[in-house]
């Protein structure tokens, strides 16, 4: 269900407290002048203890065929995602979360390869949970191997919700579900009602894919 923002201007603070009833902003198109509030009555999540990983997709993490960075290239990876030919990001968006990311509160995981970003996602940290936004990739199972370092960090920082918003054939391959809007806003509520610190796991130390691994399959 979309609800249309048109009537005022949507602020930083205005975005969590709508992140914290279970709403988030969308655009129609890159060239969109206003945003919609969205309110799925089927809502995507990731269970962070259930995470689908291939074999093949597992080779590459533990490999460390890609270096992981940690909120050092935000402004590229959001770039990144609002490359694809239909996307919802626009100018507001990319101003609002860029707002989000100065006050600590977006986060990025960027995928290098020879130093160039190859993908990555983003999204949105508050309380003990975690709404991911969107993903990109330039270079095969680049923002798979995102997801799991995603995955890892909110794990070992006891974080208790990664919201995906809808399922996607791609996403549904990886471990997302589907749940309703009802059992969607319980799980919200709880993982609101704690913390968790999104560097528990410091960006001075890089995790290694390996122990990504370990903890996606603790």
């Amino acid at each position: 269900m979309a609800r249309p923002s048109e009537r005022f201007e949507i602020t930083p603070d205005i975005l969590l407290r709508a992140y914290s009833i279970g709403l988030f902003p969308m655009a129609e198109s890159a060239e969109a002048s206003t945003l919609f509030w969205v309110d799925p009555k089927e809502r995507g999540i990731f269970p962070l203890d259930n995470l689908k990983i291939s074999k093949s997709l597992a080779k590459t993490v533990r490999a460390d065929r890609f270096d992981v960075s940690v909120d050092e290239r935000f402004d590229a990876v959001m770039a990144g995602c609002a490359e694809r030919d239909k996307t919802w990001i626009n100018a507001d968006i990319r101003r609002l979360y860029g707002a989000l990311f100065e006050q600590g509160q977006a986060h990025s995981i960027e995928i290098l390869d020879g130093g160039a970003l190859v993908g990555g996602l983003y999204g949105v940290s508050l309380g003990a949970a975690f709404f991911g936004e969107s993903m990109f990739h330039l270079a095969r199972d680049a923002s798979k191997v995102a997801l799991v370092h995603l995955a890892a960090r909110l794990r070992y920082a006891g974080f208790k919700l990664l919201d995906t918003q809808f399922v996607t054939p791609h996403l549904a391959s990886l471990g997302a579900i589907e749940i309703s809007r009802e059992a969607y806003l319980k799980r919200l509520d709880e993982a609101l009602a704690t913390t968790a610190d999104f560097y528990a796991w410091p960006r001075a130390r890089p995790m290694s894919g390996r122990e990504a691994l370990g903890l996606v399959r603790a």
